[in-house]
């Protein structure tokens, strides 16, 4: 993946730890992506893409501080922005209606997670 393979996308990042959201924001920057967020609540994703309709995807982590992010994915799914799940659970907990969409097993390898963004949107 070259260095700027992510250049002018607008990405949603939604990660309630701390340390993970700070390193993925790092990668995703380096790669010429702007950052939305990051986020750590469903209520701050859910205003967040009510505010920026610009998104073109979005890295959501399954758990946020005991909720699930499920609602945020509806979401987006609803607007046909294209998006992808990091969690520390299997995929039994994904419902049916997302189950197509990329999961990526913490802890997460930076580089692949890029490309999969990359992928995802056509760059």
């Amino acid at each position: 993946m070259n260095d700027r393979a992510l250049d002018n996308l607008c990405i949603l990042v939604v990660e309630d730890e701390y340390m993970l959201a700070m390193e993925l924001r790092g990668h995703l920057t380096d790669a010429g992506a702007s950052i939305f967020g990051p986020v750590s609540t469903i209520k701050g994703a859910l205003e967040l893409l009510d505010a920026s309709p610009q998104i073109d995807c979005a890295i959501l982590d399954t758990n946020l501080q005991g909720e699930m992010v499920f609602p945020v994915a509806e979401r987006l799914q609803a607007l046909s922005i294209p998006f992808l799940f990091t969690t520390g659970y299997d995929a039994s907990i994904i419902p049916s209606q997302f189950k197509h969409v990329e999961r990526f097993g913490k802890p997460t390898h930076m580089s692949k997670l890029c490309q999969a963004v990359g992928k995802m949107v056509g760059h």
